[in-house]
């Protein structure tokens, strides 16, 4: 049986819209596929940065525990250098009060002096 043209035409038309769709699944797999290998070459630079730099990030670390370690013996020597110097005051204080009973009577009895006078100054100052 002769074809008719409104059936030849639908069957063109049929024809071009799947070579549409075609192309286009074809398009749409080539940017999947572009994608894919971009993502890639980025995963790839990641993890090259990643392994370069962890040496300095090692490195880093050790310097800085390093500096931690020196600056905590830093204070410890600085707080039993102060302690020894107090201990030192203390003793040398003691001895002068042994030596000196007067004079550190007198010095003990000026100070305590200056002492109420700044106190009685301060809180005048304050009423005011």
């Amino acid at each position: 049986m002769p074809r008719t043209a409104t059936e030849k035409t639908a069957d063109t038309a049929r024809h071009l819209a799947q070579e549409a769709l075609d192309g286009a699944e074809h398009a749409v797999q080539a940017t999947r596929d572009l994608a894919n290998a971009s993502l890639d070459t980025a995963e790839r630079r990641v993890h090259q940065l990643r392994r370069e730099a962890e040496p300095a990030t090692r490195d880093l670390s050790a310097l800085a525990q390093e500096l931690a370690t020196r600056s905590i013996d830093y204070c410890a020597d600085a707080s039993d250098r102060a302690r020894r110097q107090f201990n030192q005051a203390v003793d040398a204080t003691g001895r002068y009060v042994a030596e000196q009973p007067g004079k550190s009577l007198l010095i003990a009895a000026a100070t305590g002096a200056a002492v109420a006078m700044a106190a009685v100054y301060a809180s005048r100052a304050r009423q005011r």
